[in-house]
C-alpha cells in the first residue's frame, strides 16, 4: 500500500536551494537572498530547514543571527537554480510486510526521485538533477531512495490530498516536452501506481501569464483539508486571464471527491498585475507553503495580500497564516512554493 501525503501532514523539515551568483538571480542577488532569509526563518521558527548550497558558509553569515541555527542543516551542492518544489524528491508511505515483528505492517518513507528536466527543456537542469540522489547519498534524506528518472515530473505539477486524490493540468502533464511518447491515460495510469492514489482531477483549463513550468497546479487550484480547493478567481473582465480561470472555476465546481461529494470552493483573488522588462509575470496566491503549524503565504504589496491571507486562514483555520513578500521572487516567474519543498514525517 502506498499513500502520497498531503502538504499539511506532519513534516521533517523544508528544503530550500539558495540562491547564488552564477543562478539567474546574479542581477539581483542580494535582493532575493533577502526573500529566502524571510523563508527560512518563519520555516526554523518551527521546524528543520535544510538548505542546499555551493558556499554554505556565505549562506550562514547571511542567516546567521536571523534564523533560528539549531534548526538548519546546511548542504553543500552545486546547483544551477533555486527551485526545489520542482528537483526536490517527492515522499510517499509504504507499508512493509512485518508479520515476522510485532506489528502487522509499518509504513516506509520512500523519496521518488523524478526526472527534472528544466519544465520541457527551457532551462539548464544537470546539477539540480542530481541535487536528491546526492542528499541521499550523503545521509541528508532519510528511507529508501527510488529511481524514477525514465519520467519527467515536477512537484508544482501535483497536489495530493493524502486520501488518494491527485489534482494536476493536462497543459503541463501533457507537454511534448516531458514524456511525448506517453498518453493521458498512459500518465494517469502510472502515477496513481506510483503515488498509490484512487482518481486523478485534470484541470483543462487556466493559466498565468509569463508561467515558465505549462501551468503548474500550484499556481492555479490547491487540495486542503475537509474536501476543500483554493483556487485563483479573477473577476476583471478586460484582464486577459479572466475567460481562461472562468472555465477553470466552471471545471472545478464539476469535480468529486472519492466519496462523490462536492467540493467546498473558496476563492484566492487574482494578484494585481506585475511586470519585469514589460512582460506580464505570474504573481499568485496561490502559491504558498504549508509548515507544522503555519501556512507562508507570499505576498506582493497591495491590498489584495490581506484579502488573500484571510482567505487562506478559511482554510486552514487551525494554522497561523504568515505573509512573505516575494515579490523578488516572480520576478524570476516563481513564488514561495515553488522554492521549496517539504519532507513529510510518519507519525
Amino acid at each position: 500500500m502506498r499513500i502520497f501525503p498531503a502538504e499539511w501532514a506532519p513534516q521533517q523539515f523544508v528544503q530550500l536551494t539558495w540562491p547564488h551568483a552564477d543562478t539567474d538571480w546574479a542581477y539581483m542577488l542580494e535582493e532575493v537572498q533577502e526573500c529566502f532569509k524571510n523563508i527560512a526563518r518563519e520555516i526554523a521558527k518551527r521546524q528543520q530547514l535544510l538548505i542546499v548550497a555551493p558556499d554554505v558558509e556565505d549562506v550562514r553569515r547571511q542567516i546567521a543571527g536571523e534564523v533560528n541555527m539549531a534548526n538548519v542543516r546546511l548542504v553543500e551542492l552545486p546547483s544551477n537554480d533555486t527551485w526545489a518544489r520542482d528537483h526536490g524528491g517527492i515522499t510517499i508511505f509504504e507499508t512493509r510486510d512485518m508479520r515476522h515483528e510485532t506489528r502487522d505492517v509499518e509504513y516506509c518513507l520512500v523519496i521518488l526521485d523524478f526526472q527534472f528536466n528544466g519544465w520541457g527543456l527551457k532551462f539548464a537542469s544537470d546539477k539540480d538533477n542530481l541535487i536528491t540522489e546526492r542528499l541521499y547519498r550523503g545521509g541528508h534524506l532519510f528511507g529508501e531512495l527510488r529511481n524514477c528518472r525514465n519520467f519527467v515530473f515536477e512537484g508544482g505539477s501535483i497536489e495530493s490530498d493524502g486520501e488518494g486524490t491527485l489534482l494536476t493540468t493536462s497543459e503541463c502533464l501533457l507537454s511534448t516536452n516531458r514524456n511525448a511518447t506517453m498518453s493521458r491515460e498512459d500518465i494517469e495510469k502510472y502515477l496513481l501506481e506510483t503515488l498509490g492514489a484512487k482518481q486523478m482531477l485534470w484541470l483543462d483549463h487556466g493559466y498565468l501569464a509569463g508561467d515558465d513550468t505549462d501551468s503548474h497546479i500550484d499556481t492555479l487550484a490547491r487540495l486542503c483539508p475537509n474536501n476543500t480547493i483554493l483556487y485563483v478567481k479573477c473577476e476583471d473582465e478586460s484582464d486577459e486571464h479572466y475567460e481562461a480561470l472562468h472555465r477553470m472555476e466552471e471545471q472545478l465546481k464539476t469535480f468529486r471527491t472519492l466519496n462523490g461529494e462536492p467540493y467546498r470552493l473558496i476563492a484566492l483573488p487574482m494578484a494585481c498585475p506585475a511586470y519585469e522588462d514589460d512582460e506580464r509575470i505570474p504573481a499568485t496566491y496561490a502559491n504558498y507553503l504549508v509548515i507544522n503549524g503555519a501556512v507562508l503565504v507570499p505576498t506582493y504589496g497591495t491590498d489584495l495580500d490581506s484579502v488573500a491571507l484571510e482567505q487562506v486562514g478559511k482554510a486552514f483555520p487551525e494554522r497561523e497564516i504568515v505573509g512573505i513578500d516575494c515579490q523578488a521572487l516572480i520576478r524570476q516567474h516563481g513564488s514561495l512554493h515553488c522554492v521549496t519543498m517539504q519532507y513529510p514525517l510518519i507519525v
